[in-house]
């Protein structure tokens, strides 16, 4: 099993910024990608960033430019720097996760999520 513990959400005025971080911990061999997805009220999930262990990055086109996606892999850590916030960012944010186990078996995993508001 593995655990996603997220955190850095909050209230943000328009234009602000925030970093979100999660740490990864529990039972796995590597970690194959790691990144961030998030839902609106009302919207279906979709996904912010993501970086795999190669380092090549996917983002979602209405972040780019002003999210940055980063991983410690000493630290089993991925962070998502986000600047320039708007109010359409307002979310809950889910970090994801998938990790190799053992006999090169994929689990994906997700944390329990974390609020983002941007709002005067």
């Amino acid at each position: 099993q593995v655990q996603l513990v997220e955190s850095g959400g909050g209230l943000v005025q328009p234009g602000g910024s925030l970093r979100l971080s999660c740490a990864a911990s529990g039972s796995f061999v590597s970690i194959s990608s790691m990144g961030w997805y998030r839902r609106a009220p009302g919207k279906e999930r979709e996904l912010v960033a993501v970086m795999a262990t190669a380092g090549s990055t996917t983002y979602a086109d209405s972040v780019k430019g002003r999210f940055t996606v980063s991983r410690d892999d000493a630290n089993d850590t991925v962070y998502l720097q986000m600047n320039s916030l708007k109010p359409e960012d307002t979310a809950t944010y889910y970090c994801n996760g998938l990790f190799r186990g053992r006999f090169h078996s994929y689990t994906e995993y997700w944390g329990q999520g974390t609020q983002v508001t941007v709002s005067s």
